[in-house]
């Protein structure tokens, strides 16, 4: 399978939403609203929730699963205030110490002129400096798209995990294509020098680990997967729970800066 028939997988509309993983991993969650500032953007969910027992912070970039669903939720581009919100989310989630899980499927930050006259480029900064200091454990899980700092504002965890079959990318193969030969009906080769599958990914320790997808489709078997990611989760919060404070901050910041280390 070629990366850009991974990005077809990532990109269809049957493919499991962020609120369809959160419903059926944990219990008793609690969606949250707003950002207390403008208002409350669809294209970001979040709350708490339990898992075994142990209450956590949820927050997921939404896609639709129709037409009018995708049109309310923005086709999973956030506005600011969907940063904000998130933000907003992940204090409370450090004043009470629940660990916080993050479902990302976004082609990116939606590039509205409203989104930018309210502070698209500062949500998105102020959420990477917030989480690389957060003082809670933080697992960032790329379940579908995963493309540019849209994706990154939610990904500065502790542990950043793909699905099989996700992307996760600075932009789309679209987009490079067009910058770089002008011509976007070239994404399927861009694809290939993108580097954003999984596998890909993994080799080049962006991401800690890959969570295996059902051989007939996500769609088809969402419970076979949702089963490995909520053992994956249990083991690895009860994992990041006993470091100090400092360790897990330390460890959190050394993952992120080695990414501008090219002194080998």
């Amino acid at each position: 399978m070629s990366a850009f028939d991974t990005v077809k997988i990532a990109r269809d509309l049957k493919r499991p939403t962020a609120l369809q993983f959160i419903n059926a991993i944990f219990k008793d969650f609690i969606e949250l609203h707003g950002d207390r500032v403008f208002k409350d953007d669809k294209a970001i969910v979040g709350g708490v929730a339990r898992l075994s027992g142990s209450s956590v912070t949820v927050i997921g970039i939404q896609k639709g699963t129709g037409l009018d669903e995708n049109i309310t939720r923005n086709f999973g581009s956030v506005n600011p205030e969907g940063y904000r919100k998130a933000l907003r989310l992940m204090k409370q989630a450090e004043k009470f110490n629940r660990p916080i899980i993050t479902f990302i499927n976004t082609q990116g930050a939606f590039c509205g002129i409203g989104a930018e006259e309210r502070g698209q480029g500062e949500a998105i900064a102020r959420n990477l400096m917030e989480m690389s200091s957060l003082k809670t454990p933080i697992i960032s899980i790329l379940i579908g798209e995963g493309g540019s700092g849209g994706a990154l504002a939610l990904a500065v965890a502790d542990r950043v995990w793909m699905l099989k079959n996700a992307v996760y990318s600075i932009l789309s193969p679209e987009g490079f294509a067009s910058i770089l030969w002008k011509d976007p009906a070239r994404a399927k080769e861009a694809a290939d020098f993108m580097k954003l599958t999984s596998k890909d990914l993994l080799e080049l320790k962006i991401i800690d680990k890959i969570i295996e997808e059902p051989w007939e489709g996500l769609d088809k078997n969402l419970d076979f997967t949702a089963k490995i990611l909520k053992e994956q989760l249990k083991i690895e919060i009860k994992a990041l729970r006993e470091k100090s404070l400092n360790l897990l901050l330390d460890e959190r910041y050394a993952r992120f800066r080695k990414f501008g280390d090219f002194s080998e």
